[in-house]
């Protein structure tokens, strides 16, 4: 009988780097052949240079990797994944920004032929602390902090040394039982990523907090200009988390992919056929969804 195939899952807070690493494990992969999970495509942009081949429900990424979807089904997906006629070294999971990664690995658990082999989550060097105060989040952000072996203390080129000092030691005492380390735009190495080898902890009661949040999104079917846009999301009194999607620039090019996390935000190459729309993401009584739909058309 075959091994169980080792799964690793990343989670993370939104906007915490999370997509970055999955994109930064596959380039590096060198060989090992990864199958990667998350909820839809659209949430994980893979680097177009590597998509060798693309379908419905699964992308073949160079090397030997793959990249499938799950949606509202995990476990008949990871099934689905044990029958691909080539088998995967290691299966890489994708949380959601707001998921309990305990209570993927308890789904795992349950499984024939897969084993939890470690949970990675991902802070935001520069807001972490204040984010794990805040009334609204705080619960969720230092909940998946407990499930993690390995902590990444990303976007630390963001903080300054001292800043970064105080941050260790309070993750220290936050997340005693795992890891640490320290990256900039999520550059972990494979080996410290994956097969960290770590038994899981009992689940954790609720398995997201998506009751928490609130959401909308923007059409985007006629080219724009991006720079403008992002700006003005960034805007404090529009209260928006998280946002991303996909837009054709002005006056023409390739289709670009637009990030934004707090106060900041990035315009990158998109995959060619990424669909056209930015979806914010925000907490339920501070999310302003009409101020937004104002703003977004103003800038536009």
């Amino acid at each position: 009988m075959s091994e169980p195939l080792p799964v690793t899952i990343i989670g993370g807070y939104l906007g915490t780097g999370k997509t970055t690493l999955v994109n930064h494990l596959l380039r590096t992969a060198q060989g090992r052949k990864l199958a990667v999970m998350v909820n839809e495509f659209g949430a994980l942009p893979i680097d177009e240079d590597l998509i060798e081949a693309q379908g419905d429900d699964l992308i073949s990424i160079a090397g030997g990797c793959v990249c499938c979807t799950f949606g509202s089904d995990l476990s008949a997906a990871l099934i689905e994944l044990g029958k691909l006629p080539v088998r995967p070294d290691q299966v890489v999971i994708e949380c959601s920004g707001v998921a309990i990664p305990s209570a993927i690995a308890a789904s795992v658990t349950l499984l024939e032929g897969f084993a939890p082999d470690g949970t990675v989550v991902l802070v935001d060097a520069e807001t972490i602390r204040t984010a794990a105060i805040d009334d609204y989040i705080g619960d969720t952000i230092l909940r998946q902090l407990a499930d993690a072996d390995l902590a990444v203390i990303n976007k630390a080129d963001l903080v300054d040394v001292p800043t970064l000092s105080a941050l260790e030691s309070w993750l220290s005492d936050t997340a005693p039982r795992a890891k640490t380390i320290v990256s900039e735009h999520s550059k972990v190495p494979l080996d410290i990523a994956l097969g960290l080898g770590a038994t899981p902890i009992q689940s954790q009661q609720m398995g997201h907090a998506d009751g928490l949040f609130d959401s909308i999104a923007l059409p985007c079917a006629d080219p724009l200009d991006g720079e403008p846009l992002a700006k003005a999301l960034t805007d404090p009194k529009l209260h928006i988390t998280r946002a991303k999607g996909f837009f054709d620039p002005i006056p023409d090019g390739p289709r670009k992919a637009l990030h934004i996390v707090g106060h900041r935000w990035d315009i990158t190459d998109s995959p060619p056929n990424a669909p056209l729309g930015i979806v914010c993401i925000g907490v339920k009584g501070q999310f302003e969804r009409d101020l937004i739909r104002k703003t977004a058309k103003e800038a536009l």
